[in-house]
C-alpha cells in the first residue's frame, strides 16, 4: 500500500524534473503518457488493497482513506484518458520544444496537487493543495496567451482565492472551537475535529461549515459562486477542459464532504444536509437555465459540470446508503463522461475552426466515428440509460425519497428534464442542422491520439451502466462509514 502511494507521487514529480531538462516534443509527450499510466497503476492498486478503515501513516500527515482513494482513483483515470488525448491535440497546436516542456511540466504538477490532496490528515495542510491547485492551473488555463484564455485566468485566480479565503476562515474557527476542549493548542486532524464536534456549540460548528461550504464550493464550481467556470473551461485547451471537470472539482468536493461528516451527530447536522442540498439544486437550476440558450460549445459543456457538481451535492447531502453511494459512483461516471466530452469538443472546435455551435455543422457526415462517440457520450451525459450516470442519477433520487429532504427530488428530476432536452437539441442542430458555409466546412483528419480517448471513455461508462459490481457497493457503504 505505502509503495503504491510512493508511486503515485513520485512518479509523476520526477516527469516534472525531467520537463527542465531540454529534449524534443516527443520526450516530453511520452515521458508524460507513462507518468499517467504508473498513476492510473497505483491509483487502481491503492483502491483495491487499502484496507476499508482509514489508515494514518506519516506522523499523522497522510490518510489512506476508501473515500480519499475514491477520489485519487477519479483523477488518475482522467490524467491518464487526459494524457492520451493531449499527444494528439497539442500537436495540432504545433507546440516548440519549450512550449510542450512547460505544457507537460504544468499537467504532471496539476496531476500530482490533486493525488495529493485527498491523502492529507490536516485541514490546513489540504487547504494549502488545493491553492496550489489553483496557481498551476490558472497557468494551463492561459496557455494558448490569447486575450479570453488570459482573462478567464485571472477571473480564475481572483475568484478562487477569494472563496478559498473564506474556506480557511471557515477552517480557523472549526479549529477554534475544539481549542474549549482539547487545550489552545493540538492536533488538527479531521479525527481530532470530529470527536470534539459534539462539544461545540451548534451555531459556531454551523457558521463554520457554511463558510467552508461557500470556499469550497466556489472551487468546486457550485452556483451562484460558479462564475469563474465557464470561462476557464471553454478558454483552456481542451485537456485542461476534462482534467478541471474530471479531476479537480471531485477533489474540491472532498472537503465539504469530509467537513459535513464532521458534523455528524450534532445538532449542526440536519440544517448543514440541507444547505448542502439547496447549493445543488441552485446548481443545477442555475445549468439548467444557461444549458437552454447556450451558443458555445465548451461552454454548454462547463454548464454541464456544474449540473453533475451539483448532483454530486445533492447525494452527499441527502446521505444515508444510497446518497453516498450514488454520488462516488456519479463522480467516477462524471469523469469519465466529461473527458469523453471535452475531447469531442476539442475536436470539433479545431475541426470547425469554431467555439460556437451554429458553426458546427453535419458532424457526422464528415466525421462518421469521433461523431458517433460524441453523440453518444451527449446521451449519456444528460443521465439517458444505459450509460453510468442514470444508474447512478437514480441511485441518488431514491436516496432523495427517503431523506429528510425529499421536497427536492420532484424539482431535481424537472430539472434534469429539462437540462436532457436543453442539452440534446444543441446536438440536433450540430448533427442535423444546414450545411456549414463553403469556408467553414472542416478538413481536419483525426490521428487515433484524439479518437482512442474517447473509445475507452465511452465503454467505461457504458460497462458501468449496464454492470454495478456488487463489490462498489459494499466498497461505497465503508466509505461512508469511514467518514
Amino acid at each position: 500500500m505505502l509503495i503504491a502511494l510512493e508511486i503515485l507521487w513520485t512518479v509523476p514529480a520526477l516527469a516534472i524534473v525531467i520537463s527542465f531538462f531540454r529534449g524534443g516534443r516527443a520526450r516530453h509527450e511520452y515521458v508524460n503518457l507513462l507518468s499517467a499510466a504508473a498513476v492510473f497503476g497505483a491509483s487502481l492498486t491503492l483502491l483495491i488493497i487499502a484496507p476499508a478503515r482509514p489508515r494514518v501513516v506519516a506522523w499523522g500527515y497522510i490518510i489512506i482513506s476508501p473515500f480519499g482513494n475514491w477520489v485519487v482513483f477519479c483523477a488518475g483515470t482522467v490524467y491518464l484518458l487526459t494524457s492520451i488525448y493531449s499527444i494528439g491535440y497539442m500537436r495540432i497546436l504545433n507546440l516548440t520544444a519549450n512550449q510542450a516542456s512547460r505544457f507537460y511540466g504544468l499537467l504532471e504538477g496539476f496531476a500530482l496537487s490533486m493525488l495529493v490532496a485527498p491523502c492529507m490528515n490536516n485541514p490546513g495542510l489540504y487547504w494549502i493543495v488545493i491553492d496550489l491547485t489553483t496557481i498551476i492551473s490558472a497557468f494551463l488555463v492561459g496557455f494558448e496567451r490569447e486575450a479570453e484564455s488570459i482573462e478567464a485566468s485571472w477571473k480564475y485566480l481572483i475568484i478562487v482565492s477569494s472563496g478559498l479565503s473564506l474556506s480557511l476562515l471557515g477552517i480557523v474557527l472549526f479549529y477554534w472551537g475544539g481549542t474549549f476542549h482539547l487545550g489552545p493548542v493540538y492536533s488538527m486532524t479531521w479525527a481530532a475535529l470530529h470527536s470534539v464536534a459534539g462539544k461545540v456549540p451548534p451555531s459556531l460548528l454551523l457558521t463554520s461549515f457554511l463558510l467552508v461550504l461557500i470556499g469550497f464550493g466556489t472551487k468546486a464550481g457550485l452556483a451562484p459562486m460558479h462564475t469563474w467556470l465557464p470561462d476557464a473551461h471553454s478558454e483552456g485547451p481542451a485537456p485542461v477542459s476534462a482534467m478541471l471537470s474530471g479531476a479537480l472539482l471531485n477533489t474540491a468536493v472532498l472537503g465539504i464532504v469530509r467537513f459535513l461528516h464532521i458534523l455528524d451527530g450534532t445538532k449542526a447536522s440536519v440544517p448543514a444536509h440541507l444547505a448542502v442540498v439547496i447549493i445543488g439544486v441552485f446548481s443545477l437550476l442555475i445549468a439548467a437555465m444557461f444549458i437552454v440558450r447556450q451558443q458555445g460549445i465548451k461552454r454548454l459543456m462547463a454548464y454541464s459540470s456544474i449540473e453533475h457538481i451539483g448532483i454530486i451535492t445533492i447525494g452527499f447531502g441527502f446521505g444515508g446508503i444510497l446518497g453516498t453511494a450514488g454520488a462516488m459512483y456519479q463522480m467516477l461516471n462524471h469523469s469519465l463522461n466529461k473527458s469523453l466530452m471535452f475531447f469531442g469538443a476539442g475536436n470539433a472546435m479545431r475541426s470547425y475552426k469554431s467555439k460556437e455551435i451554429d458553426k458546427i455543422r453535419r458532424v457526422l457526415s464528415y466525421y462518421p466515428v469521433t461523431g458517433t462517440l460524441w453523440l453518444l457520450g451527449a446521451i449519456a451525459i444528460t443521465g439517458a440509460p444505459p450509460f453510468g450516470l442514470f444508474q447512478s442519477e437514480v441511485a441518488i433520487l431514491r436516496a432523495g425519497i427517503t431523506s429528510t429532504n425529499s421536497w427536492s427530488v420532484w424539482l431535481i428530476a424537472v430539472l434534469l428534464i429539462v437540462i436532457f432536452v436543453s442539452f440534446m437539441n444543441h446536438f440536433r442542430s450540430m448533427y442535423f442542422g444546414l450545411e456549414p458555409e463553403a469556408n467553414g466546412l472542416p478538413t481536419m483528419q483525426f490521428s487515433c491520439w484524439l479518437e482512442v480517448p474517447m473509445w475507452l471513455s465511452l465503454t467505461a461508462i457504458l460497462v458501468l451502466g449496464l454492470w454495478w459490481p456488487s463489490g462498489l457497493l459494499h466498497f461505497f457503504i465503508e466509505a461512508g462509514k469511514s467518514l
